[in-house]
């Protein structure tokens, strides 16, 4: 059943003052909240290494912001911010940002009703000669409200994804109040990331240092990643008072046939940085309960997990896609989810979570409240008593999980 849940319940007063603008000149110096059955102690970030047990997984997001942020000025004057949101042809991320004249995505348009039909070009006023001998244009295929599909062109022979890296900048959350700035390009990336498509970090990551990571290995925790590319349907606010009216939208997600036969044979806790590597994981069940009840993986919709209960074990899902894998001679399952996680959620993978502190009457504090059994007050209220600093460059946090 559905949960009947408001989103009210979930508010909590964080004033400007408490949003980290910038980060810390050093990634591993935030504070660090650790949550453990009821009680709060504080730490500074590098101590983590010496709060996770011997013999974990713990589980990265790997995903890479791309700078999907361009700007673009009409005949007129008039200037058009295009935020690139998704490829729609070619459809794949890789094929996308391997394409060398062409390629549209969905993209949310800054300015929208004074774009007609003309063609844009890009905006270059300080007559920088790799933006101009670039070439880019843009067409609007299609509109509809803020959002759209535009094809982008250029002459240049370049791959989509070397022009957004000349002429695109960071999109760095909207709730900073600020424009990138040369900052933003090395620290709103994690040190691991690998593969492009986020438009949005996957912030938990954000405080690793190599130092830490190398703590984290010397003490017998072994590291693995996912990727799931985190889109700009994660600043969005729930509306609804309802949370069972919110639509979440769909992220694609990577995970190996390693992973997934590690996660198999695993006996100690999992350690998920960051809500997208949650979301990821937790995923996994239902895409083998597509697998043994289908034969084939489907996407994980909003609310499956609520519908109905489920008679097979975590194990029995996993295995179920390593299956599906080996008879269709792949190494990895690519697919997507709209899994939202609620007061309520049965976490089947997921032991230990890091994580930052995450906007009022967010899907994000749903995911935190489910985590610890309804008792995220005691985390933001330590936080905000104790000077954290809140949202994708403020503090973190390491949660245990509720049983």
């Amino acid at each position: 059943m559905i949960p009947e849940i408001h989103i009210e319940d979930y508010n909590y007063s964080l004033e400007d003052s408490r949003i980290a603008k910038y980060p810390l000149p050093e990634r591993d110096a935030s504070k660090l909240l650790h949550y453990k059955n009821g009680k709060v102690d504080e730490f500074v970030f590098r101590d983590l290494p010496d709060l996770l047990p011997e013999g974990a997984l713990m589980v990265f997001n790997d995903t890479k912001v791309v700078p999907a942020r361009l700007h673009f000025q009409r005949e007129t004057g008039a200037h058009i911010e295009i935020f690139c949101l998704e490829p729609v042809q070619p459809v794949e991320y890789n094929t996308a940002f391997a394409a060398t004249e062409q390629t549209t995505w969905k993209c949310v348009i800054g300015n929208a009703k004074k774009w007609k039909d003309d063609v844009l070009h890009l905006y270059n006023p300080e007559n920088d000669k790799d933006i101009a001998d670039i070439g880019l244009e843009a067409h609007l295929e299609s509109r509809e409200g803020q959002t759209g599909l535009v094809r982008f062109t250029w002459k240049d022979g370049s791959p989509f994804s070397r022009v957004l890296e000349c002429a695109g900048t960071v999109p760095i959350p909207p709730y900073l109040n600020r424009e990138s700035e040369a900052i933003d390009s090395e620290r709103y990336q994690t040190l691991y990331a690998h593969i492009r498509g986020s438009v949005a970090a996957p912030t938990a990551g954000l405080h690793f240092t190599q130092d830490v990571l190398d703590r984290i290995k010397a003490k017998g925790i072994d590291s693995e990643t996912v990727c799931l590319h985190v889109g700009a349907g994660t600043f969005l606010p729930v509306k609804s008072s309802l949370v069972s009216e919110h639509p979440m939208h769909r992220e694609p997600f990577v995970v190996t046939k390693d992973l997934l036969n590690r996660l198999i044979a695993h006996k100690g806790p999992v350690i998920a940085v960051g809500t997208t590597s949650v979301r990821t994981l937790e995923s996994l069940y239902y895409i083998g309960v597509s697998i043994l009840e289908t034969g084939k993986p489907a996407d994980v919709e909003q609310w499956a997990p609520y519908t109905r209960e489920y008679p097979y074990s975590t194990e029995e899902a996993l295995k179920a896609i390593v299956d599906y894998l080996d008879a269709n001679n792949l190494e990895s399952l690519v697919a997507g989810t709209r899994i939202i996680i609620v007061p309520g959620f049965k976490f089947r993978l997921v032991d230990k979570l890091v994580t930052n502190f995450h906007q009022p009457e967010s899907t994000l504090i749903l995911l935190v409240s489910a985590f610890v059994k309804g008792d995220w007050r005691t985390i933001y209220d330590y936080a905000l008593r104790h000077d954290f600093r809140f949202l994708s460059y403020g503090d973190s946090s390491l949660l245990e999980k509720v049983e």
